[in-house]
């Protein structure tokens, strides 16, 4: 099986896992009746009924049909009678199937204790106002709109450049030189903050008034880059109260990482990697060692002129996920 659909399939594993109840049978205190039983073991009642808001989104079997109920009860039994056989069968102790299900376990596990934690600490007013100005410190101040023709070689980039001294325009050069999917748009990649690309194409369009355009070919890993900067403009941050929701989510991912850095520091941990690296199965091939590369060019930013740019408070200490762009920033 491959290894990305088995990370796949155990993270959607986790997710219904944290939706719907326990497998008929495991030790679950519960003294409700049974609605029905499989080789002996009961289906209990708020199991069933655990089941029926899980797959409908909160809805009780009261608001289902008797016919609506009968389907999902039959289901379960269905998904029951398979996981008995599985278990039989030992899938459930061997290969790929006991890792997904080892993961699936930590997963809601650790969701579980993050709402018990987290249930009498909400963020306060002024730890909102904290986070808000401490994403307001951290957003860049200036987007840039920009337009680029890409090319494969150092030479090649250099001819488009004195043609451009000639006279020519920049997006008729793009849309019938360039080798990026810009090219459609005359090179036009929109507007983005400096973060959004790598290096060198950040410092080469920083460096730029606008109207400007690079008199010396820009090198990335994506090949040589003609780039022109059409303007710029001062970010405008969003108000308090719309990204209030978001504050929170960090907020909250703040605090349950404090605890899980206690939960650590009380923990005996010890590791056994460098060790057993002779041993571990390689890299998927063409992935060089170290960071892995950043994704292959596709289309422009989707953000329009005069939008306002949002500041994206997501999970704390991870940088926040571009929109794709011609030669984004490695990771």
């Amino acid at each position: 099986m491959n290894h990305s659909r088995i990370a796949l399939l155990a993270l959607m594993l986790a997710a219904l896992a944290a939706c719907q109840p326990k497998t008929a049978g495991t030790a679950v205190n519960d003294n409700s009746p049974a609605v029905a039983t499989v080789n002996g073991a009961p289906i209990s009642r708020n199991f069933y009924d655990f089941y029926i808001k899980g797959i409908t989104g909160g809805k009780s079997p009261a608001d289902l049909t008797a016919e609506q109920r009968g389907i999902a009860l039959d289901n379960l039994i269905r998904a029951q009678v398979v996981a008995e056989q599985a278990t039989r069968d030992g899938l459930d102790r061997s290969g790929d199937t006991a890792y997904m299900l080892e993961l699936a376990r930590l997963n809601v596990l650790q969701q579980a204790t993050e709402e018990r934690y987290l249930k009498d600490r909400q963020p306060t007013e002024q730890e909102l106002r904290a986070e808000y100005e401490t994403q307001l410190a951290a957003m860049p101040k200036t987007e840039y709109h920009a337009r680029h023709i890409l090319v494969a070689t150092e030479p090649f980039a250099q001819k488009i450049i004195e043609r451009l001294d000639k006279g020519e325009k920049f997006d008729a050069l793009a849309k019938s030189e360039s080798m990026d999917s810009s090219k459609n748009n005359g090179g036009d990649l929109g507007w983005f903050t400096p973060g959004r690309m790598v290096p060198e194409f950040a410092g080469a369009v920083m460096a730029l008034k606008p109207g400007e355009y690079t008199h010396k070919p820009v090198q990335t890993q994506y090949g040589w880059h003609v780039i022109q900067l059409l303007e710029t403009r001062e970010v405008t941050p969003p108000p308090f109260d719309q990204v209030r929701q978001r504050l929170v989510q960090v907020v909250q991912a703040k605090k349950f990482r404090l605890y899980q850095d206690e939960l650590l520091r009380n923990a005996k941990v010890e590791k056994f990697l460098d060790k057993t690296v002779g041993n571990a199965a390689p890299s998927a091939p063409g992935k060089p060692p170290g960071n892995p590369p950043a994704a292959p060019p596709a289309a422009p930013p989707a953000a329009a002129p005069g939008a306002a740019a949002t500041p994206p408070p997501a999970a704390p200490a991870t940088a926040p996920t571009p929109t794709p762009a011609p030669a984004p920033k490695k990771n």
